[in-house]
């Protein structure tokens, strides 16, 4: 979910400590389990403005921040592959015989990985990865439904 806040209009503040605003407009934050109401900053990638980083200017940025904290990706990991790159559709033919037992072992792998300092290419195909594994355990569970 995504939403707009007018502070000056007594809008959400995150609670305190949160400091909406103090990094300049506009202010982007995401709030999820892990970060809880005070939530988490946006941290930029480039030294452009913000409002040029995030909108045109800065071409895939907002689309690689909604992907990375959504843990979520724009390829389907079903034929004909829609939205994959050549390298996530060789991950999911190299993942698609696997038993749910072996996806479930290296979701759990990856998991793990999470916390782990790694380049933004690095951290990016780790979240593709994840996206993929998601959708083939939940491709596994509606097998097992019929």
């Amino acid at each position: 979910m995504f939403g707009d806040s007018a502070l000056s209009d007594g809008g959400s503040r995150g609670g305190e400590g949160a400091s909406p605003g103090a990094g300049g407009w506009p202010t982007v934050r995401f709030y999820n389990k892990a970060t809880g109401v005070l939530g988490e900053a946006y941290e930029k990638k480039t030294d452009m403005a913000m409002c040029d980083e995030l909108g045109p200017k800065g071409a895939h940025y907002l689309q690689d921040f909604i992907m990375e904290k959504a843990n979520t990706s724009l390829c389907k990991a079903e034929a004909p592959f829609t939205g994959c790159s050549e390298k996530e559709k060789k991950f999911i033919g190299k993942m698609a015989d696997k038993t749910a037992d072996d996806i479930t072992k290296a979701s759990a792998r990856l998991e793990g990985m999470k916390a782990s300092k790694m380049t933004a290419n690095n951290r990016e195909w780790l979240n593709q990865r994840m996206a993929i594994l998601k959708q083939l355990t939940k491709d596994d569970a509606s097998a097992a439904d019929l």
